[in-house]
């Protein structure tokens, strides 16, 4: 490592407190973006849950 008197060592508290403001700042940016698009509403919706396809059939006739 190189002695150069130009460049700052930030403290190990500067650090967890420049941290600190920039999950902060990023949570707000987050909460300003607004809701969910509509599409990812539409592919949940469409879900019925739980379904018995051929893949689910043979693992039930091999458990047994």
């Amino acid at each position: 490592m190189s002695q150069n008197p130009e460049i700052k060592v930030a403290s190990r508290r500067q650090f967890f407190k420049a941290a600190g403001i920039g999950a902060v700042a990023a949570a707000g940016a987050g909460s300003v973006a607004g809701p969910a698009p509509a599409a990812a509403a539409e592919t949940t919706a469409q879900s019925a849950g739980y379904a018995e396809t051929a893949h689910v059939k043979t693992y039930y006739a091999l458990a047994k």
